[in-house]
């Protein structure tokens, strides 16, 4: 039941936002009573951090399996991209965002643990393409991640609205492919972008 709970409301927090969904819409939802919620969750605020664990598993497995597909690396990102932009499409407004508004402990834990793993992907990501003649050989990969954090992190933080969020994503995700891209790569790149307009 534990679970069941968890996955429901982490599917209500992400699609109404964190701080409108209230343990009563998530009881009516299941149809369960709200005391069986609170057996399980003293307060909603641990109710909120179990379920973000939870979407940050699912997120990063589902990562996991794109990379195991052996794209190449800018491909991969971009279908990285396209899978947030599946997860989060009914959400109106950013669940960073609400989740940095409302809830700045978890928000703070949520994006130093998002940092450390995604840490590796990136770092895997870049190497990759490198040795495909995507990337050039000489850029400092540390510099070029922590360039693409900031970006993410501070512009995504600010703004309420997922859709404005996505767009502006897909903007910095090109926007850090062309600062590091060969030719090969940039003709890469312009071959994806028509692909996701589409």
């Amino acid at each position: 039941m534990k679970d069941k709970i968890i996955s429901k409301a982490g599917d209500l927090f992400l699609k109404l936002g964190f701080k409108s969904v209230t343990m009563d819409d998530i009881a009516g939802e299941m149809c369960i009573s709200k005391k069986t919620i609170y057996k399980y969750f003293c307060n909603k605020e641990l109710l909120i951090e179990e379920s973000t664990t939870q979407v940050h598993s699912e997120i990063h497995s589902i990562i996991d399996q794109i990379i195991s597909k052996n794209y190449n690396a800018i491909e991969e990102n971009f279908e990285i991209r396209k899978m947030f932009k599946e997860m989060f499409k009914s959400a109106d407004t950013s669940p960073i965002y609400q989740l940095k508004k409302h809830y700045p402990e978890i928000y703070d834990k949520v994006t130093s643990r998002e940092i450390e793993e995604c840490d590796a992907i990136f770092n895997q990501n870049i190497v990759k393409g490198i040795k495909q003649g995507l990337y050039r050989k000489e850029i400092n990969i540390t510099n070029y991640i922590k360039f693409y954090y900031t970006l993410v992190f501070s512009i995504k933080e600010e703004i309420s609205s997922e859709k404005e969020g996505q767009k502006i994503e897909l903007d910095i995700l090109e926007y850090h492919t062309r600062a590091m891209a060969t030719a090969n790569g940039i003709t890469e790149l312009e071959k994806q972008l028509q692909n996701y307009n589409h």
